[in-house]
């Protein structure tokens, strides 16, 4: 991957938004998928759980035609969930990973010293188990921390994992050390498109990429699963020992509304590479996350090839509504995965069986006001008011 700028990526905003307009044609002969029920047991307060349309469109997006499976596994082994959950889905991951020659999983460490907050080795072991039954090419454990990746990878004993692996060729790669990038554009706060360095090892054609997420709440984007876990880790930062300190990761954090915006955008450049979502929730964490809350012993493991769907499960199963989370809900509109629930089917355990009321960020309200009304723009210039003419712009 090169370090210029291509001239695709100075026009993906135009893009997506040229997509977005076809799909609004497009969905005056598809059905409006249902809107989902809000979560038993935990009523909205105030402005929560409204079920707009985006932009305020009565209009729905055409979703997903397709139906996902998602596995929900529920029992006392971390390692073993894991391996079960992919298992269960492993004819829907089968067609896509005999074609590449090599797999990435990438882990989570939003933090590189406490364990609640970032995966677990147990949960990689279930992985490279199921891989190691299932694929013959090498296999790469890889990340782009928000501190030092390396660091994370001893105090959470992932070192040992190459040495238990051997015929997985498994390596460790820091990607901010890697230092291979591909830029994409994205908005800044002031809806100005800006590039973003993504790891390049995440986009290749030639990889299936796993996400091996968490089940954490968030301060920003409601909950931190599976499509969260890529798009934050996919920017790079600062290599490690050098002075010049840069961090593309905070470029999400421009305002709510291009919060969700640009994880769209980032999901949409990653998501070619996408094999599967593993989600390790044997011990979620509830609160202050995704980095200082506290533990929830939910003990189940949830795979899907389909990321979005896993999403919403997930969701649901921490009594979360899954219509809060707008990334996930845009990336369902532009068909990355199947948003609506009744296209979902989910094998193994319940949902409403091992559900959990999660209690949520304490920034929660402000995080939901992505949904409601545009108030911090100016007026619009050059558009008629209905009393001085048609309402559109001559």
């Amino acid at each position: 991957m090169g370090r210029g700028f291509p001239r695709r990526s100075l026009f993906q905003v135009a893009g997506a938004a040229a997509l977005l307009r076809s799909r609004v044609v497009s969905a005056q002969q598809v059905p409006p998928p249902g809107q989902a029920p809000a979560v038993p047991g935990q009523p909205p307060p105030g402005g929560r759980g409204r079920n707009m349309m985006m932009g305020g469109n009565p209009e729905p997006f055409p979703g997903v035609e397709r139906k996902a499976t998602v596995a929900l596994i529920h029992g006392d082994d971390r390692r073993k969930n894991v391996y079960d959950a992919l298992m269960a889905v492993d004819k829907d991951l089968q067609p896509k990973l005999r074609t590449r020659k090599y797999v990435v999983i990438k882990p989570n460490f939003v933090n590189t010293v406490n364990q609640l907050a970032a995966s677990h080795a147990d949960a990689m072991r279930g992985i490279l188990d199921y891989l190691s039954e299932r694929f013959k090419g090498p296999v790469v454990i890889a990340e782009s921390s928000a501190g030092n990746t390396q660091q994370g990878y001893e105090n959470f004993k992932f070192t040992a994992l190459p040495g238990e692996y051997r015929k997985q060729q498994v390596q460790l790669i820091d990607l901010n050390a890697e230092a291979k990038f591909e830029r994409i554009a994205v908005l800044d706060k002031d809806l100005h498109i800006v590039p973003m360095r993504l790891a390049a090892r995440l986009l290749d054609p030639e990889a299936f990429v796993i996400s091996s997420a968490m089940l954490k709440t968030h301060n920003t984007a409601i909950a931190s699963l599976s499509i969260k876990n890529m798009v934050l880790g996919a920017p790079l930062h600062q290599p490690p020992n050098e002075s010049t300190r840069w961090n593309e990761k905070r470029k999400f954090h421009v305002g709510l509304r291009m919060t969700h915006y640009n994880m769209l955008l980032t999901a949409q450049r990653l998501a070619p590479s996408w094999g599967a979502s593993v989600i390790d929730g044997y011990e979620g964490m509830e609160g202050n996350g995704p980095n200082s809350g506290t533990p929830v012993p939910s003990r189940v493991a949830i795979a899907s090839a389909d990321f979005v769907a896993t999403d919403r499960v997930a969701a649901q199963c921490m009594g979360v509504d899954p219509e809060w989370m707008g990334y996930v809900k845009y990336c369902g509109a532009l068909q990355l995965g199947q948003f609506e629930e009744g296209r979902i089917e989910v094998i193994g355990a319940k949902v409403a069986d091992v559900k959990k009321a999660y209690r949520m960020h304490p920034d929660i309200d402000k995080e939901l006001q992505w949904q409601g009304p545009m108030t911090e723009l100016p007026f619009n210039l050059g558009w008629m008011t209905p009393q001085h003419g048609t309402g559109e712009n001559g």
